[in-house]
């Protein structure tokens, strides 16, 4: 029986109508600077969600929902298909017997940001890229640099000179070039748009171009094959944010395939009271999030003080009637460290940041002990 055929699928802005087919290399919106999405003509197909349970677990068994138009682009290390793991003593101690911990630290590079380079290198090659960049507070690069080398395309990495002597080592192992820049993960932006003006190469920042964010998507489609039915309730740890922004962007795919009806988890943001424009914006009621004046925190993943898809992250956590969480700095890496105690999972802060916040919200009554629960580890403890 042959595969079922790709869904037809453009590139549309998230916030004007602009509209383009996936045929050329493109980074924002060419009219008014807003991250692109990728649309697919989606009709109901349980013969398709039939077909994919039957395939080797992985991303790219999402195929037909992915943005590549050709199997042999693929580019992959293996990425998706993360376990889903039922906790026994953290749950136990919160009074809880649905808690769950997603563990993308299973992943190639071990974090989440496999996914969305897999999609995001896959379609950079396809599309004629000869090299790539791309800024990094720490995983997103090292992912980078070991797809590209996948891909047999050069990588230039810039990421703030007081990133961890492993993350930099790790994307050197990878034969990524990669320069240190003070400051933030803003400046290192800022380097890389430089770099591309003098040298050329194609901009792999988060949501700077529309194909990451499908491959972090995945999440939200395995949410489904790993429970049964969507949770109650996701915490994640949230940076650059297009892992809630892919997810919300599933759910909507889901149901317009037959999949699943209008329910929707409630999303949680979670960051550190020393890095929380996302938090701060939900809390004022702002569309979008101001930059954070002197981010400060050990979980490098949560040191954006900007994130370009703040517009697109706030909608879904107010949809979605969850909310946005700052943690106290002094708390996320016990809380991480308890995750690797008693669950046996390589967690790091940005992981340990979600279980202090999980722990406020059914102190406070948000998350209820008898809900499905799923809390994000987004990546392994690289750290140290």
């Amino acid at each position: 029986m042959s595969s079922p055929k790709p869904f037809p699928r453009h590139l549309a802005c998230s916030r004007c109508d602009f509209r383009s087919p996936l045929d050329r290399l493109v980074n924002l919106c060419p009219r008014c600077s807003s991250p692109l999405l990728v649309l697919y003509d989606l009709e109901p197909a349980s013969s398709l969600r039939a077909e994919i349970l039957r395939r080797p677990a992985s991303m790219w068994r999402y195929f037909e929902l992915l943005p590549a138009l050709d199997r042999s682009d693929v580019i992959s290390l293996g990425e998706g298909a993360t376990p889903m793991l039922d906790t026994g003593r953290l749950g136990s101690e919160l009074g809880m017997s649905r808690l769950f911990i997603k563990d993308e630290s299973c992943n190639p590079t071990r974090s989440f940001k496999a996914r969305g380079m897999s999609a995001a290198v896959t379609m950079a090659r396809a599309l004629g890229a000869t090299s790539l960049a791309t800024p990094t507070a720490g995983n997103a690069g090292c992912a980078l640099a070991a797809y590209g080398a996948r891909a047999s395309l050069p990588v230039f990495i810039a990421m703030p000179e007081d990133t961890p002597r492993s993350i930099l080592d790790e994307c050197l192992g990878y034969g990524a070039e990669v320069e240190l820049v003070p400051g933030v993960i803003t400046d290192s932006a800022k380097r890389v748009q430089q770099r591309i003006a003098e040298k050329g190469g194609f901009d792999l920042s988060t949501l700077k171009e529309p194909y990451r964010v499908e491959g972090k998507k995945t999440m939200g489609y395995e949410l489904l094959d790993d429970l049964g039915e969507l949770p109650d309730a996701i915490l994640y740890p949230t940076g650059g944010g297009t892992g809630l922004i892919g997810m919300w962007k599933a759910f909507d795919e889901m149901e317009r395939l037959g999949w699943i009806g209008g329910e929707r988890p409630r999303l949680y943001s979670v960051q550190s009271s020393g890095c929380a424009p996302i938090v701060r914006a939900f809390t004022q009621n702002l569309e979008t999030a101001p930059e954070w004046e002197h981010p400060e925190t050990e979980a490098w993943g949560l040191r954006v003080p900007r994130a370009i898809g703040d517009r697109l992250m706030l909608a879904a956590l107010r949809e979605s009637k969850g909310g946005a969480v700052a943690v106290e700095e002094r708390a996320i890496e016990p809380a991480a460290a308890e995750l690797r105690e008693k669950e046996g999972i390589d967690a790091g802060p940005e992981g340990g940041a979600g279980l202090a916040a999980l722990r406020e919200l059914v102190s406070s009554g948000m998350i209820g002990r008898d809900e499905t629960v799923v809390l994000f580890n987004t990546g392994g403890n690289k750290y140290r």
